[in-house]
C-alpha cells in the first residue's frame, strides 16, 4: 500500500509540472508571432511601396558648341637676351627693370675711353701712312722720269713703284682698322634690339661686362602679340584640320583664377609631327594681347571652338550615372515610377552632357537621389524641376 501511495504522489507532481510548462509555452509563442508580424507590416508599409524623394530635370534640345579644350602655355612673340659684344666696365643704365622700351633705345653704356683712344691711335696711324704713301708715289714718278732720260735703271723704278703700292695697301688697312675701332666704340652703347618689356637687370654699373658672356645683361620680351602653345590628342587632329581648312578658327585663353572674359585669338600653327611619347600634337594660337592679360610662361585654359550643333540633346551631367552596364540615367515615367535606361554620352560642356543615343527631348530624368532607386521605384519630386544650363 505504501508503495502505491508513493507512485500516486510522483504521478501527481509530474502532471502539475507538465501543465505549468504547457501554460507558458503558448504565451511565449504568441509574443514572437506578434513581433514578427509587426516587422513584416512595417517593412510592407515603409519599403517597396514608399515613394523616394528625388530631384528631376527635363531633357532639352539646344545649340551646343563643339570644342577642343586643353592647357596651354603663353609664349612671348619675340625674346631677346641682351649681351655685350665687347669687354668693358658698365658705367650707366638708362632703363628701369620691367619697363617698356622701344627698338633703338639706349639701355646700357660701357666705358668708352679705351675704345676712343684706340680709334684716335688708328686715325693717327692712317695719317702717317697716307703721308708715306704720297711720298712713295712722288718718288715713283721721279724715278720713271729719270728712267726715260737714262739715269735710273728699271730695277730701281720697279723697287720704288712696289714700295708705293705697299704703302697704298697699308693706308687701306688703316682705314679698315679705323672702321673696326668705330664699330667697337658703338658696341659700348648697348641699344634695345626690339620693342618690348624688360626683365630683371643681371649686371649693375661698376661691374665688368665680358663680351658674349653666357649670362645676359637683361632679357626683353615682346608681349603684344603673344602666342599660346597647347597640345591636343592625336585623335582630335583630323577634325581640327577639317575645320581649319574651312576657315579661320578662334581660340580662347583663360588664365587660372581670372574671372574676366577670356582672351580671343586665332589658331595659326599645327606642328609637323605627333609626339610619339605622349600621343599629342602641338598647336599654337596668336593673341593680340592689347590688355596684357596673358603673360609669358603663364598656364592658361584653352578652348578651340570648331562649330556648333543646333539640335543637341542635353541633360545635366549629374543625371548621368556609371555602372557595370555603362552610362545610364533614370527616366521618370508618367505614373511617377522610374526606368533605368542606358545612354551614350557624346561629350560634355560645362555642367551639361550631350546625349548621342538613349534619350529624346521632353523626357524627364532623375538628377539627384539615384542611389535609392531601382527600376520600377516610385518617386516624389522635391524642389521642382531643374533644367540644363
Amino acid at each position: 500500500m505504501r508503495s502505491h501511495s508513493l507512485i500516486a504522489i510522483a504521478l501527481a507532481c509530474a502532471a502539475t509540472a507538465c501543465s505549468g510548462g504547457e501554460a507558458k509555452a503558448p504565451s511565449s509563442g504568441n509574443g514572437a508571432n506578434a513581433a514578427g508580424g509587426g516587422r513584416g507590416n512595417a517593412a510592407g508599409r515603409g519599403g517597396l511601396n514608399a515613394a523616394v524623394p528625388v530631384t528631376v530635370a527635363p531633357v532639352i534640345q539646344k545649340s551646343v558648341p563643339l570644342e577642343i579644350q586643353g592647357i596651354g602655355t603663353v609664349i612671348a612673340a619675340t625674346t631677346v637676351a641682351v649681351r655685350a659684344q665687347i669687354t668693358g666696365e658698365m658705367t650707366s643704365v638708362h632703363f628701369k627693370e620691367g619697363e617698356d622700351v622701344t627698338q633703338g633705345q639706349v639701355l646700357v653704356e660701357l666705358d668708352k675711353r679705351p675704345l676712343q683712344a684706340a680709334l684716335a691711335q688708328a686715325e693717327a696711324t692712317l695719317q702717317r701712312d697716307i703721308a708715306q704713301a704720297n711720298n712713295a708715289k712722288a718718288s715713283a714718278a721721279r724715278y720713271k722720269d729719270l728712267q726715260q732720260r737714262g739715269i735710273a735703271t728699271s730695277e730701281q723704278v720697279d723697287q720704288i713703284t712696289s714700295q708705293a703700292a705697299a704703302l697704298e695697301a697699308t693706308v687701306n688697312a688703316d682705314k679698315a682698322i679705323i672702321q673696326n675701332a668705330r664699330v667697337q666704340l658703338d658696341y659700348a652703347t648697348i641699344q634695345a634690339p626690339i620693342s618690348g618689356r624688360t626683365g630683371l637687370l643681371q649686371v649693375h654699373p661698376g661691374n665688368l661686362v665680358r663680351g658674349q658672356d653666357t649670362n645676359p645683361i637683361v632679357t626683353i620680351n615682346r608681349i603684344t602679340p603673344v602666342y599660346v602653345s597647347f597640345a591636343i590628342p592625336e585623335a582630335q587632329l583630323p577634325i581640327l584640320k577639317k575645320f581649319m581648312a574651312g576657315g579661320q578658327l578662334n581660340v580662347r585663353a583663360q588664365p587660372s583664377g581670372d574671372t574676366g572674359a577670356p582672351s580671343v585669338g586665332r589658331v595659326n600653327f599645327i606642328d609637323n609631327s605627333v609626339d610619339i611619347t605622349t600621343g599629342t600634337i602641338k598647336v599654337k594660337g596668336t593673341f593680340p594681347n592689347e590688355d596684357r592679360r596673358l603673360w609669358p610662361g603663364q598656364f592658361v585654359n584653352v578652348t578651340v571652338t570648331l562649330t556648333s550643333d543646333p539640335t543637341a540633346v542635353v541633360v545635366p551631367s549629374a543625371a548621368v550615372q556609371t555602372g557595370q552596364q555603362g552610362t545610364y540615367v533614370f527616366v521618370v515615367k508618367p505614373d511617377q515610377t522610374v526606368d533605368l535606361r542606358t545612354v551614350t554620352v557624346a561629350r560634355t560642356k560645362d555642367s551639361d552632357s550631350v546625349i548621342q543615343e538613349g534619350l529624346k527631348p521632353g523626357e524627364t530624368v532623375v538628377l539627384d537621389g539615384q542611389i535609392r532607386l531601382v527600376p520600377g521605384s516610385r518617386i516624389t519630386v522635391k524642389g521642382g524641376e531643374k533644367t540644363a544650363s
